[in-house]
């Protein structure tokens, strides 16, 4: 999904001129790509990683069903209401809520800080998952057993008492130190890993759309041709189905909890990207007829279904591990048993079809009839034989999500799979992919506004947007790393993106008024949309929005903010508490995605920047210069900006064809000072002074 990846020719439009010149406004190849860009944007890693747990986690099958509703609440109506709004005002986030209403400007940039956040460790991910699949081309794979301590014959402590993919993802992989106050250097492997993200990620946005469309469709298709691959290949493995059916056993208790409501409500709204601005910047090429609702329904559903796929695959691949570990964890105890013979066991309590002698034939089966005949036996001795239960369902209990569940669990899997190297590429290519989509999307969230304010040239604005983006990155690339990529995941998006949204529902539904956007979607399709929509924009989905915003908050509050460390010398996982200084950055990152909503909102409201600029003089601050000019005659308010206050168009509720304004004094070097709703300062969309410059390279 993303900047620049797709081919848009330029489709002329009556009445857009700018400085006297035609401006002409890219369109979307065809409908098939359009909707592959929104799918690609929306369909991510948590589709794979952080669905299949929360199913997991929150009651099997019976997760499905508050999932669903909470879709169809939450998720259909804000992703049309995004649709809709970008199709009609044509503009990327920022133009979109300035024109809504003015004083709620400050969303679109608490979008594009977000984007940021969210872009400096979402392409860390990418680099490790670019790290593990360099990785893949090699006959056993090197995760596959444990390592010999240098110059001696014994295997790695750290890896006896952990497992092999565990300690090549913390030791060799990550290097990782024991807390987030070790830095421990940089992590030399994954810098690299790291700058060939980037520059994946930089090559595609900077070639804007002439060679990317062809990588759209390959970034958007690949998983879905890699996960029905995996899954075919998965149901032919043993144990597959134990996995499935875990996860489809519906347990129906656990729905009564607030817990697994909010969890669904906040997956929901991550998974089709509500909130970051890509959905309104993709839906602004539209043409104006477009159907944006079956576009919404259509997307929603698609990742919906996505995330059921994955979670298939990844249940049957750990019903697969869980079965190879039964196996293991039987023989283990059955060689136990033969070692008790006489020795605390009598032979007389071994079944007789049971044949010991052959430790490899003995049946899961066989070994819980044998242990409960001896439990029965052995009621206050029992304990001491430390014989274990050995069971399927314990196996698949333990919950594992994210990077545990992508590079330890599913690796572990892999290495039993026949032909694992071939398997292993698949998975880390596919896991490539559907980070990049995401990141596209993201990027283009923070370039675009940036381009249409400070008029830089895309390709420097991209090249330095990513090196300074690798640059902070290198903080996650440290050997304390990944526990600042757990401490922005959870902090730098989860709050300030509910909000965000908050916000456009409430402008949408009650700045601009309900009423009045209905007409324009009347206009727009051509048929008025179904009443749900109005009651559900109006009151249902704000109050379930301030619901889980109000639950998210004192969920933060409650519990103190923590990490999950890996702790070298016992090679295990412990939770730690951040130091003062890390819950000072969990804060600051919180505070500084929304702060654009306030600043923008006192500035307007103390007409620090005018909503109405007078016909005197006004001042511009335009990078770091002062430029005195005296505004237009017969032009009284910023949103003439918008309205192109042509005669066609003058009494649209929204602007239709002509956004741009024909400026006076044919693009004498600086632009007037109401140029832009806040151009005074430079943050906001000053147009383009160059001709065929669409408002984003989208």
């Amino acid at each position: 999904s993303g900047g620049g990846a797709f081919p848009i020719p330029r489709e002329p439009q009556e009445d857009k001129r700018l400085f006297g010149f035609e401006e002409e406004r890219p369109a979307w190849n065809s409908k098939l790509q359009y909707i592959l860009a929104q799918v690609g944007f929306s369909v991510g890693l948590g589709n794979v990683w952080r669905f299949p747990y929360l199913c997991q986690k929150n009651g099997g099958g019976a997760y499905l069903v508050p999932y669903l509703i909470l879709l169809i609440l939450i998720g259909i109506p804000l992703f049309f209401l995004e649709l809709a709004v970008g199709q009609r005002i044509r503009r990327g986030s920022i133009g979109v809520w300035n024109y809504i209403s003015p004083r709620l400007g400050g969303i679109g940039f608490a979008s594009c800080v977000v984007c940021f956040f969210v872009a400096l460790y979402y392409n860390v991910i990418i680099g490790w998952s670019l790290f593990y699949f360099s990785q893949s081309f090699q006959q056993p794979l090197p995760w596959n057993e444990c390592p010999l301590v240098k110059n001696k014959t014994n295997v790695e402590p750290e890896c006896e008492k952990s497992s092999a993919t565990t300690y090549y993802w913390y030791r060799e992989a990550l290097d990782i130190s024991n807390s987030i106050s070790e830095g421990g250097g940089l992590n030399w492997k994954m810098t690299l890993c790291l700058l060939a993200a980037w520059l994946m990620v930089c090559l595609a946005m900077i070639k804007g759309i002439q060679s990317s469309g062809k990588v759209m469709y390959f970034s958007s298709l690949f998983p879905y041709v890699v996960l029905i691959c995996f899954l075919i290949r998965a149901l032919l493995l043993k144990g597959s189905v134990d996995g499935i059916r875990h996860m489809f056993t519906p347990k129906l208790e656990i729905m009564l909890e607030a817990k697994v409501w909010r969890e669904a409500a906040t997956q929901v709204f991550f998974a089709l990207g509500l909130g970051f601005g890509g959905v309104i910047a993709f839906s602004s090429y539209n043409k104006r007829n477009n159907n944006c609702h079956f576009d919404a329904v259509l997307v929603s559903f698609i990742n919906f279904f996505t995330s059921v796929l994955a979670t298939l695959v990844v249940f049957a691949v750990l019903g697969f591990k869980a079965n190879i570990l039964n196996s293991k964890c039987v023989a283990l105890n059955t060689n136990k048993i033969v070692a008790l013979l006489g020795n605390g066991i009598e032979a007389n309590l071994i079944p007789h079809h049971i044949n010991l002698t052959q430790v490899s034939q003995v049946s899961a089966e066989d070994y819980h009839q044998m242990t409960e005949i001896i439990r029965g036996v052995k009621e206050d001795d029992y304990e001491k034989l430390g014989l274990e239960s050995c069971s399927i369902e314990e196996e698949l209990n333990k919950a594992v999500q994210g990077t545990g569940l992508a590079f330890i669990a599913f690796t572990e899997a892999m290495t039993h799979f026949p032909a694992s190297p071939f398997w292993s590429v698949m998975f880390f290519l596919m896991l490539v992919n559907l980070g990049l989509g995401s990141m596209f999307g993201t990027i283009e969230g923070i370039l675009t506004p940036l381009i249409d304010t400070f008029k830089v040239r895309k390709e420097f604005l991209t090249v330095g947007c990513c090196v300074l983006a690798f640059s902070i990155g290198l903080l996650f690339v440290q050997r304390s790393g990944n526990y600042f990529v757990a401490m922005f995941d959870d902090y730098s998006a989860t709050l300030p993106l509910l909000i965000v949204v908050i916000l456009e529902n409430v402008a949408i539904a009650w700045v601009y008024g309900i009423d009045k956007f209905f007409e324009d979607l009347k206009d727009m399709l051509g048929f008025t949309p179904f009443r749900f929509y109005y009651y559900m924009w109006k009151f249902i989905t704000p109050i379930l929005l301030l619901v889980l915003l109000g639950s998210s908050l004192i969920q933060l509050i409650m519990t103190p903010p923590s990490y999950s460390a890996w702790i070298q010398e016992e090679a295990k996982e412990q939770t730690l508490r951040f130091p003062p200084w890390g819950i000072f950055v969990c804060i600051s990152l919180v505070v500084m995605a929304i702060m654009p909503v306030p600043v923008v909102f006192g500035l307007r409201y103390f007409n620090i920047i005018d909503e109405n600029t007078s016909g005197l003089s006004t001042v511009s601050y335009k990078k770091g210069r002062i430029i005195k000019e005296s505004a237009r005659p017969g032009e009284d308010d910023d949103t003439s900006l918008i309205q192109g206050k042509s005669p066609s168009e003058a009494p649209s509720p929204m602007p239709g064809n002509s956004i741009y304004r024909k400026q006076s004094g044919g693009g004498s070097g600086a632009p007037d000072a109401d140029t832009a709703p806040n151009g005074r300062y430079g943050i906001g969309y000053l147009m383009a002074d160059m001709p065929d410059m669409p408002e984003s390279d989208l």
